[in-house]
């Protein structure tokens, strides 16, 4: 029996996007959903989230969350406090948290998939995220998961693929779906290019090089990797 349709959370950055190479290798994907909801780099990952969506030709839905830059402080929204450099488990990452973004992001797409039948919410949270991001952590997709699960008529089950994985093992995982990683985007700082010293930009800078993989991302600048918190 073939698993019911499947919603992707799709930012446009490479662990989403793996995620959504990976739901498809699995089963139907209907729709991929990103979100605008002004962070800095907002602009950069939702032109990937379309290309790959059209390349796959999965219907791409976009939400725009306007609310977000007016009600929440963080330094990853525009209008927000500078990004900080350094490695993506320091605490300085604290100041990148969106209250509760995730659980207001499955939460619209729970009724999204309940309003289109499907019977699965993908979402790309990993290992590496647990230290700063409480709404990517374990404990909090499995109550989100019962939550929505009892919320629909169509028992929409909360898939997390990647959330015993850290993001070398997803870099792995999309070379083998052949995910061309140039189309991703990572850097919080949200310039032409990844400046290559914020938390995202060491994290994806690690990844491939934990990975073995080659990276093919252009960056500002590669100073050398610090190292991760003790």
């Amino acid at each position: 029996m073939n698993p019911p349709a499947a919603i992707v959370l799709l930012s446009g950055g490479m662990d989403s996007v793996t995620a959504l190479y990976h739901a498809r290798a699995g089963g139907i994907v209907g729709m991929a959903v990103s979100f605008d909801y002004g962070s800095k780099h907002n602009h950069r990952e939702l032109e990937f989230a379309r290309w790959h969506c059209q390349e796959l030709g999965i219907r791409h839905e976009l939400v725009h969350l306007d609310f977000f830059t007016r009600l929440f402080q963080s330094s990853l929204l525009q209008g927000g406090d500078a990004i900080p450099d350094g490695h993506y488990a320091e605490a300085s990452m604290k100041q990148t948290v969106v209250p509760f973004r995730n659980g207001i992001m499955l939460a619209i797409a729970a009724g999204i998939a309940e309003n289109e039948g499907a019977g699965r919410l993908v979402i790309a949270a990993h290992a590496g995220d647990h230290a700063i991001y409480p709404d990517c952590r374990e404990s909090f997709m499995q109550g989100m998961a019962q939550a929505v699960n009892e919320g629909t008529y169509a028992q929409v089950r909360i898939e997390r693929p990647f959330i015993h994985m850290d993001k070398a093992a997803i870099a792995v995982r999309g070379n083998e779906l052949c995910v061309d990683f140039r189309k991703t985007w990572s850097c919080y700082k949200g310039g032409l290019i990844h400046c290559g010293s914020c938390g995202t930009c060491v994290e994806r800078r690690e990844a491939f090089l934990l990975a073995g993989l080659a990276d093919p991302t252009e960056y500002l600048e590669t100073p050398a990797l610090p190292a991760p918190p003790c």
